[in-house]
């Protein structure tokens, strides 16, 4: 009786964070499809160059691999299926811990993506909670035998509609935005004041003496020590922002960009952004002429590639660069819009839902 109470506990975490973890990230396929192309990047240098030709496929491998992990979840939970259960949960945490692993060893991607934005984790922290879960699923393989033989037909049933539903919503996200956002860009946030501390940073100053460290809360005047290294105390007080900039040949346009109201059309790459609502973007863009919003197109692309597209749209509109990691950061459509005023995020559009000029003016006029 107890075995069996201790499995099925292991089997509601285990289960639990699966279902959590992949919950999240079927809120937001395209931040996992991005950072898998990261990890293929890395491998392809550093392991073998096929990992390249995966890339492609980033975005279908992300979707797979998110709805998998809820499906399994609630598998494992409903003990439908266990032995394949206990074995494909097996494989993929032999996966992602290989994968937390190599980020924190090799400092190579340092922050995995388990929980998508909503929950951020160093690399060694996630590799530590991947090996607690190894050690979990590892238990549940060694006790097979007394997990449950069979499962009632409707907890079959709830596997399916889980597999459907969960794949359902990540196709939704995917084509439109995410349901909720967890990043520093969401609607409601100011970009400036997330690029400020929020509190004053404080630091540990390590000094050495005679071979001893000393450590200190501020920095100390006696000259016979050696400084070390400086240690934050606060880091949850660090700026959300630290990576947003836009220019173009003639400067950094970043603290314009906070000023009035501003319309940004964002792409984080034009060899692959999409052509299907490009009509309507150009009715957005002509429309809102003559009004006191300025459309803004920022692109992580070279100035002639930015110069080309806007010639031949007909966009007489300021254009600036941008780093791909910030715009895809910014939103999760290629391209996407977001509607600034003095540096605050008022709405955000997958290009799939574009906007109507006097449906963003209503926006400024609230």
């Amino acid at each position: 009786m107890f075995k069996q109470g201790f499995l099925w506990v292991i089997r509601l975490i285990v289960g639990g964070l699966f279902i959590f973890s992949g919950l999240i990230k079927v809120n937001d396929p395209v931040g996992t499809s991005i950072k898998l192309e990261e990890y293929f990047d890395v491998f392809s240098s550093d392991i073998a160059g096929f990992f390249t030709y995966m890339k492609p496929f980033a975005l279908e491998l992300g979707i797979f691999l998110v709805v998998l992990e809820v499906v399994l979840g609630v598998m494992l939970i409903l003990g439908v299926r266990s032995k394949f259960t206990v074995w494909a949960l097996g494989l993929m945490i032999l996966f992602f811990t290989f994968l937390t692993f190599y980020s924190a060893y090799f400092n190579k991607v340092t922050d995995c993506g388990c929980f998508g934005d909503a929950i951020k984790l160093t690399p060694w922290e996630s590799f530590y909670k991947d090996l607690i879960l190894l050690v979990l699923i590892a238990i549940l393989f060694l006790f097979q035998a007394d997990l449950p033989k069979s499962s009632p037909a409707w907890a079959k049933g709830v596997t399916l509609g889980t597999l459907i539903l969960s794949f359902v919503l990540a196709i939704v996200a995917v084509r439109n935005l995410p349901f909720i956002d967890f990043r520093a860009y969401k609607v409601g946030v100011n970009i400036p004041q997330n690029m400020l501390p929020s509190a004053q940073l404080q630091y540990d100053y390590v000094m050495e003496k005679d071979g001893e460290l000393v450590t200190f809360d501020a920095y100390p005047s006696d000259e016979s020590l050696e400084f070390v290294e400086m240690k934050l105390k606060n880091p949850e007080a660090l700026p959300k922002i630290s990576d947003f900039a836009v220019w173009n040949e003639e400067g950094d346009f970043s603290e314009d960009l906070f000023a009035g109201n501003k319309l940004l059309i964002l792409v984080s790459n034009i060899g692959k952004m999409s052509q299907t609502n490009l009509d309507q973007l150009d009715l957005l863009v002509k429309s809102l002429s003559g009004t006191p919003i300025q459309p803004v197109f920022v692109a992580a692309a070279s100035i002639g590639e930015i110069n080309e597209f806007t010639q031949a749209r007909g966009w007489d509109v300021l254009s600036l660069q941008a780093d791909a990691t910030v715009v895809k950061t910014m939103i999760r459509s290629n391209p996407g819009i977001m509607a600034l005023k003095d540096g605050s995020v008022l709405a955000k559009y997958h290009h799939n839902n574009t906007p109507e000029a006097t449906e963003i003016l209503d926006f400024y006029m609230d």
